[in-house]
């Protein structure tokens, strides 16, 4: 698979396994720059295991990774970051003792050189963090919570956003409100990739989507497409298409 100039990421038969048992299955994709795509699929379906891998969080067993024309499959992690990929794990991973500054300028670590300029636009996008900067992370709501770890991965000047389940244990408007504000990023410029359990929201605001099955994809294409799929309708809409 060779990576033309606009290709952000190119996956080429990416495969992982647990021991003997096999959680990526050959998975290829392509990422264009300033696309939000979203992997789609049901819990344990492989799209966190997969982030994880083309983070080098998880050692591939087969396949290569190409990030920005260069190959990062093996790299280590620290590395693979320090390039311009940024994860919003599921769960957040935001460090709750310390102040939503703090974990603002952690998001910084490999990009110090900007840093003023990228907290500028993190409050812009978040003004909640920029009232309650000197707050302790753990008193944040869950919503206000998921705004820090997007917050912090952008502080990072990330090439490459991914999120993992942005949308999980929020209200459905904080939801609509964290995907919006995604849409918003995809529409200036930033590269996105979403794994999400919510596929009726996910389809709505990504451009493309990639569905995931024990581990390989089974159906990829224009979201919009996908949501009149009669599988994808039949297995994650609840038989409507209706959104």
């Amino acid at each position: 698979m060779e990576q033309t100039k606009d290709e952000v990421l190119s996956v080429k038969d990416l495969s992982f396994a647990y021991g003997m048992v096999s959680a990526l299955r050959q998975v290829s994709m392509e990422i264009r720059r300033g696309e939000f795509v979203a992997l789609i699929g049901a819990n344990g379906a492989g799209k966190s295991t997969f982030m994880a891998t083309v983070l080098g969080i998880n050692r591939a067993s087969g396949g290569s990774v190409c990030f920005m024309g260069e190959k990062i499959t093996h790299r280590p992690t620290d590395r693979i970051v320090a390039s311009g990929i940024c994860l919003c794990p599921e769960g957040r991973g935001i460090l709750p003792e310390m102040n939503i500054m703090d974990n603002l300028l952690l998001g910084a670590y490999h990009n110090r050189s900007n840093i003023d300029q990228s907290l500028s636009r993190v409050f812009r996008i978040f003004p909640i963090l920029a009232e309650r900067k000197g707050q302790s992370a753990g008193t944040l709501s869950g919503g206000q919570q998921q705004m820090l770890s997007i917050g912090r991965a952008l502080m990072g000047i990330p090439k490459l956003l991914m999120l993992d389940e942005p949308s999980l244990g929020l209200a459905p408007l904080l939801v609509r409100e964290i995907l919006e504000i995604l849409h918003g990023l995809a529409r200036d410029g930033q590269t996105i990739l979403l794994a999400e359990q919510n596929v009726r929201k996910a389809l709505q605001y990504a451009s493309r989507a990639y569905v995931f099955e024990t581990g390989k994809i089974v159906l990829a294409g224009p979201s919009e497409d996908l949501m009149k799929n009669e599988a994808v309708i039949e297995a994650y809409l609840g038989g409507s298409a209706e959104v």
